[in-house]
């Protein structure tokens, strides 16, 4: 007997309502975190205004965070992308040393696949724009990662046309550890890697809470600084239109 063919269900129609633009009205991030991030979440949510949308994913990172490992998350950002709500304003892969394994183009171009009208971006690209932005070209380099991907970095940077006059990790291997660096260690990192030709100092990393820090890292270096979520969340307003100027985080915020 041949199957009786299932009548197709009927929704009633919607009710006549006027949808209004929902709370944010400024602007929809999206943010690609780490698994074992900590650190991002929070400041993203303390700068970014309330009228702008902050959306989180999330992608596995394997402990030691290597190189290796890095590259491994490259197959995950689209289907994290694509957990996102729609008509996102922008997305960010939120690591900065993923970001540079993984490569700035392929990151984006990874992001797009789940939301091709999404402005998308590698947080290293973020703090490449932020550093040119504040005129930053000798700068000293400090992460909490291990000599293998400080090397890489650096040499990324170098890349891009900064002059790196020194670059230095604090060698832990797990992203918890690098969440857990209290902000006196980052401020007395920053100290130690500065040079008096330097011209700025980047502090790399989503995990390490430099935000909170970067404004005494100025006043005590005489120089501007960019930290990896400091720089994210500046680009990633100004991708959505938001050119609000900031008190508390330093130059950045202030001027550009």
């Amino acid at each position: 007997m041949a199957a009786v063919p299932e009548t197709p269900r009927r929704w009633p129609p919607p009710r006549d309502i006027r949808l209004g633009q929902g709370r944010h009205t400024r602007g929809r991030l999206g943010f690609v975190l780490l698994s074992s991030e900590e650190t991002a979440d929070d400041d993203i949510r303390r700068i970014v205004p309330d009228d702008v949308g902050v959306f989180y994913t999330r992608v596995h990172l394997a402990d030691p965070v290597t190189i290796e490992t890095f590259a491994a998350v490259g197959k995950d950002l689209t289907s994290a992308a694509a957990l996102l709500p729609p008509d996102m304003d922008a997305i960010a892969y939120v690591c900065t040393a993923g970001g540079i394994v993984l490569g700035e183009d392929a990151v984006a171009r990874a992001l797009a696949r789940a939301q091709p009208r999404a402005r998308t971006v590698a947080l290293a690209t973020c703090a490449v724009d932020a550093m040119r932005a504040l005129g930053m070209r000798k700068i000293v380099l400090g992460t909490p990662y291990l000599d293998e991907v400080n090397r890489l970095e650096a040499d990324f940077l170098v890349d891009r046309g900064f002059e790196v006059l020194e670059a230095r990790g604090l060698n832990l291997a797990t992203g918890r550890e690098m969440c857990l660096v209290e902000p006196e260690d980052i401020v007395a990192l920053a100290l130690e890697v500065d040079r008096p030709q330097a011209d700025g100092v980047f502090i790399s990393c989503s995990g390490l809470r430099t935000v909170e820090v970067a404004e005494e890292i100025e006043r005590r270096t005489g120089k501007p600084v960019v930290g990896s979520n400091h720089a994210l969340i500046w680009r990633m307003m100004r991708l959505a239109g938001v050119d609000d100027r900031l008190d508390g985080l330093g130059r950045l915020y202030r001027e550009h």
